[in-house]
C-alpha cells in the first residue's frame, strides 16, 4: 500500500500503539512520530519514531505537511481525547480518520474526522458518525441512526435503526440499543446492557436488561 501522507501521532500509551499498528500496516498514512503533552514525556521514542512535547509539535511536524490523530481511550468518559482533538485542531491540523479495510461502512454513510473503525463493523445506510469517534471492533451501526462526537463504543455493541447516541456517551461490551432510542449526551451503557427506552437525562449510567438508571451515581465519576 503505496503512503502518501504523513502522520503524527497523538499519545504514546496502549491506543497510540495499536494506532500506529493500523495506520501503518492498513492504510495509506505513514507514522512520522508520537506527541504528549511535555509533563507526560518520560520517554523520547516509540518504534523508533521520536516522541516529542506537544507543546512543540508544530515546529517538528508542520501541520501543513502533516494530519495527526489523537489515539486517546475513553479517559474521563472521553473528556481527556475531547480536549487533545480541539488542541490538536486549534493548532491546525487536519485530524486523520482510519477505517479498517475489514469493515464494512455502506457508501452513503458519513464518519467525521478523528474516528478509528475497527475490523468487523458494519455501518449501515445514511448512518451518520461526528468526529472524534472510536468504534472497537465488531459493532454494528443500524441504518439512519447518529453518533454524535467523541462517544467511544466497545466491541459488539449493537444500534439498531433510527438511534442517536448522544456525545461523549461510553457504550460498554454486548449493549444492544432497540430501534428509535435517543440516548443523552454523557452517559455510561454498562456492559450487556438492553436499551428499549428513550434514556433522556444525561451524565448518567444505566444498567441492565431492560437499561436502568443507576442512582446517585453521575457518569462522570466512573473511571476508565
Amino acid at each position: 500500500m503505496e503512503k502518501n501522507k504523513k502522520l503524527v501521532i497523538v499519545g504514546a500509551g496502549e491506543l497510540a500503539m495499536i494506532a500506529y499498528e493500523y495506520f501503518t500496516y492498513d492504510s495509506t498514512y505513514e507514522v512520522v512520530g508520537f506527541a504528549v503533552e511535555r509533563e507526560y514525556l518520560d520517554e523520547s521514542t516509540l518504534y523508533d519514531l521520536p516522541i516529542i512535547a506537544l507543546e512543540e509539535v508544530v515546529t517538528h511536524f508542520p501541520p501543513a505537511e502533516h494530519e495527526a490523530f489523537v489515539a486517546i481511550p475513553a479517559s474521563g468518559l472521553n473528556r481527556l481525547r475531547t480536549r487533545l482533538y480541539h488542541v490538536v485542531k486549534e493548532l491546525g491540523y487536519v485530524c486523520a480518520t482510519y477505517i479498517s479495510s475489514r469493515a464494512f461502512v455502506w457508501r452513503n454513510a458519513k464518519i467525521g474526522e478523528n474516528c478509528f473503525v475497527f475490523e468487523h463493523n458494519t455501518v449501515q445506510p445514511f448512518v451518520e458518525i461526528g468526529n472524534n469517534v472510536i468504534l472497537w471492533s465488531g459493532n454494528h451501526i443500524g441504518h439512519r441512526s447518529v453518533i454524535e462526537d467523541h462517544c467511544f463504543l466497545s466491541s459488539h455493541v449493537v444500534v439498531s435503526g433510527y438511534c442517536r447516541i448522544g456525545s461523549s456517551t461510553f457504550i460498554g461490551v454486548n449493549a444492544t440499543i432497540n430501534d428509535r432510542i435517543e440516548i443523552a449526551s454523557d452517559c455510561v451503557i454498562a456492559s450487556g446492557s438492553l436499551v428499549n427506552k428513550h434514556l433522556q437525562n444525561p451524565e448518567r449510567i444505566y444498567y441492565g436488561a431492560p437499561a436502568q438508571e443507576l442512582p446517585k451515581k453521575s457518569a462522570l465519576k466512573v473511571k476508565f
